[in-house]
């Protein structure tokens, strides 16, 4: 488990710009060390949880060190697939919904890093969630990774104009969802031996 983190560990976490927490150590809001010889600022893990505590910050990311992604799509045997996969990592948190409108609720009280969506959701499409998402400005930092068995160019570039930050096409590797989840994440993938 991290003890001590960059501001730029410390933002993500906290899901605010690195800016943010700059500023907020600066006027000892949030407190921590300079690394000696050096401008680089460190946050230990105790100051980090005070400061979120102390403003209304889940802590709930500092608590497991896991990234919450959120599985969204109708087909039951391909979510269960890729959240078996995701839980399996062990740097993953995992829940899944089966519809655009308990995708809605549950984006508000889950508050993922990463959303895997379906475009082809029975009752709402993909673009209108990424649409949804995107109109909140709390969710800026969430990503998006839509799925579909539709190919067609001008759909695939209309849900990048609606807020999707990469789109793949079914079928694919869960593999590869993973590698890309990781590269949106910032996240080192794990090399298979």
């Amino acid at each position: 488990m991290k003890t001590v983190f960059t501001t730029g560990e410390a933002a993500k976490i906290c899901k605010v710009s690195q800016q943010t927490i700059i500023r907020c150590f600066d006027s000892g809001q949030l407190k921590g060390f300079r690394v000696p010889g050096s401008r680089f600022r460190r946050i230990p893990r105790d100051q980090l949880f005070a400061f979120m505590r102390d403003n209304g910050i889940p802590t709930d990311a500092l608590e497991s060190g896991k990234r919450k992604i959120l599985v969204v799509d109708d087909d039951e045997e391909l979510t269960e697939l890729i959240v078996d996969h995701l839980n399996a990592d062990g740097r993953f948190e995992v829940k899944s919904v089966n519809n655009g409108f308990d995708a809605g609720m549950m984006v508000k009280d889950y508050r993922p890093d990463l959303i895997v969506l379906d475009v082809m959701l029975p009752d709402i499409n993909g673009k209108e969630v990424c649409q949804r998402v995107r109109s909140d400005s709390s969710m800026d930092d969430v990503r998006i990774i839509c799925i579909s068995g539709m190919v067609e160019q001008d759909k695939v570039a209309e849900l990048k104009v609606a807020g999707a930050n990469d789109f793949m096409q079914k079928p694919f590797e869960v593999d590869t969802l993973v590698d890309r989840i990781c590269q949106l994440l910032d996240i080192e993938a794990v090399q298979a031996n």
